[in-house]
Parts: structure tokens; sequence; C-alpha cells
């Protein structure tokens, strides 16, 4: 049974902190940014890729907030790791805190293609974007988290289709994924996900990572579903999902509480590295989200391809 849990009232005070949300231009990231721009914060990065977008959503999140603190547009682009460098070192020459970085873009249910740098689609997006981002932005992190008092974290969404990863749980092989079907992949990005964020809470023990499903939210991610017959049937399955688990919402507003809760709730009550489901709810996760070895070989494989790319 989830918790009950209303940002406005239960969220405290973010006075002093900076915070960061990737794909905060609509759906789950824009109504997270919307919750936590009502408690103070000193400055909120949407960081998004179209510029209109990001405006757009900014000029809706103050209509509806009165009281926001201040909302940037950071450029981003996470099938592209030279737009990730390029937004790291912005965020970086602007700030020189951050107390939340909330992983939240991603894509579900695409058809094969690569990012720039020829990583499969969703798990470049879902995935290797996220953790060149975070990797650049963890000397930030880490010294924001050395200060009296401070409270870092970094919030990962993931899924319950994480379930739906491959046999083996992760194909390292981005060429053979154009084999399986788009499920199959968006699984294992999603559990990559879970496996990253739980090796950054034994890594970097001063920060709070967290990851979590928001629940089935009718937000961009079904686009491709809605337009793609092949792929409708996924829909209708993941669909079906939301209706037999509890605790699963069908709106941004509703999706956005489990996303808030992690970034806010007292650091006490989290589990550091645990995977959440809506609201509140520790989860274990499939057999392969509790799998130390692939946990550690996703790591250092990520860390390999990172650092063939110059990070």
């Amino acid at each position: 049974m989830g918790k009950n849990f209303n940002p406005a009232q239960d969220v405290g005070s973010l006075e002093g902190k900076v915070i960061l949300v990737t794909g905060g231009n609509a759906g789950l990231g824009k109504q997270t940014i919307a919750y936590l721009a009502a408690h103070n914060p000193a400055r909120i990065y949407l960081a998004a890729r179209t510029e209109s977008k990001a405006r757009d959503a900014i000029a809706d999140i103050k209509s509806s907030v009165p009281n926001a603190c201040e909302i940037i547009h950071l450029p981003l682009d996470l099938t592209s790791f030279s737009s990730i460098a390029d937004a790291a070192s912005t965020f970086k020459g602007r700030e020189s805190r951050l107390d939340m970085l909330i992983n939240n873009a991603g894509i579900m249910a695409s058809p094969y293609s690569t990012t720039k740098e020829g990583y499969e689609i969703q798990f470049g997006t879902n995935h290797m974007g996220h953790a060149l981002l975070t990797k650049l932005l963890l000397p930030t992190l880490l010294e924001t988290a050395r200060q009296p008092g401070a409270d870092v974290r970094i919030v990962t969404l993931s899924s319950m289709a994480h379930h739906f990863a491959l046999s083996k749980g992760i194909e390292f092989d981005q060429v053979a994924l154009e084999h399986q079907h788009t499920w199959r992949r968006y699984g294992a990005s999603k559990l990559a996900n879970i496996l990253f964020a739980r090796e950054l809470a034994e890594r970097y023990p001063s920060i709070t990572s967290v990851s979590l499903h928001p629940g089935v939210i009718l937000t961009d991610l079904f686009a491709s579903l809605r337009t793609n017959v092949f792929l409708k049937v996924g829909m209708w399955i993941y669909g079906i999902i939301g209706l037999v688990l509890p605790g699963h919402y069908k709106s941004p507003e509703g999706g956005a509480l489990n996303s808030t809760w992690c970034a806010t709730v007292k650091k006490e009550e989290l589990v550091n590295g645990g995977f959440y489901k809506p609201v509140g709810v520790l989860n274990g996760g499939s057999k392969w989200a509790g799998d130390e070895g692939l946990r550690k070989k996703l790591w250092e494989w990520t860390e390999g391809e990172l650092g063939k790319h110059g990070f």
C-alpha cells in the first residue's frame, strides 16, 4: 500500500537548494518541477532538447505556481555525448552546488535506431546519456555533499517494465539489440537504471541514490505506440499493468508523486540504492535487479564505453 503524499503539504522548505531535472519540458518532469518549484529552492534547471518547448513549459509552470522559484532551461540532448558535455559544462559554469539530480527523461518502445555514439536508442538515451551526465556532475554533487547539513540526492526514473528485460538481463552488444523486441530493449534500459542507481549508492554513500517506478502514465512516452500498429499490443499489455497493480496512476500529477517523494522525503526514510514503487514503497525488483554480478559488469562496461569517448 502506497503512502499518502501531498506535495503541497508534505514537502518541506527547499531553500537554497539547486535542482536539475532532465526531460523537464513535458509529462512527469514538468510536473515534478512544478511540485518542487513551490517550495523555495534557489533554482531549478529544466534540461531539455527543444528551447521552444522548454520556454512554454516554464511559462506553464509559473502560471500554475505563482510563487515558483527561478527555472532555467538547460539545453540537453541525451542521445549526444557532446550535448551532454556542453550541458554539464554550462551548469558547472553557473553553479557551485547541486542538491538534486533527477534523471527523469526517457523514451519507450521506440523502433530500433542508434544514438550519435552508436548505442541502441532506448539504452543510449535512458541509461548511457544519464550515466554520462551523472558522471560529469558527480564532482559538484560530491562537493555539495561535503557541506554541513547537506542532503544530496540522485533520483532516477526506472519502471516495473524492467521485468520485460532480456533473458540475460542486459545485452551489451548494441548491434545484436536490433534483433530483440522493442519492449525487451526498453526493459533492459530500465533495468540498467536500477542497477546504475544501486552501484552509485555503493560507490558514493555520501549521496542518496534511488530509482523508482512512477506508475503507468499516459504521457508523451506513448506517442510512438499510438502511431504504430505493431506496438499497440505492447501498449495494451502495459496499460493492463496499470489496472491490476495498486498505486499506478494515469496522469502526470499522480505519476510525479513518487519522484517528488523520493527527492524530498527525509533521507532517513530512504534506503540508499533502493527501488521504489508508488508512492514510497520499497521493492526488490526482478531477479536481475538484485544481481550484483550484472550490476558490477554494467558499471565497468559503461565506464569503459565513456572512456572510449574521452569521458
